[in-house]
């Protein structure tokens, strides 16, 4: 698994290159709900809002189910470096 996330995350950064968007950290694990969660952590030079991770998340989502990384059902979860990080 991986090397399947260390090349999704190589996709996806390449896709959001053009934006200026930085990607942090991309994790794929079970969270305290038992849910598969895919979080995709992303950072931009003066900060990141809100519309900015919606464009983010309208890019990477047609990646993620292109790349078909798992069979399991999962969460995408796209958020930022500060919220990541546990920081709001």
């Amino acid at each position: 698994m991986n090397e399947k996330l260390k090349i999704l995350e190589a996709k996806i950064k390449e896709a959001l290159e053009e934006k200026e968007i930085l990607v942090d950290q991309v994790t794929y694990e079970k969270n305290s709900g038992n849910y598969n969660v895919l979080c995709v952590v992303l950072d931009k030079v003066g900060g990141i809002d809100l519309d900015t991770i919606v464009e983010a998340t309208n890019i990477i989502n047609p990646i993620v189910d292109k790349y078909d990384f798992t069979d399991d059902s999962y969460i995408l979860d796209v958020v930022s470096k500060e919220r990541g990080d546990g920081n709001e």
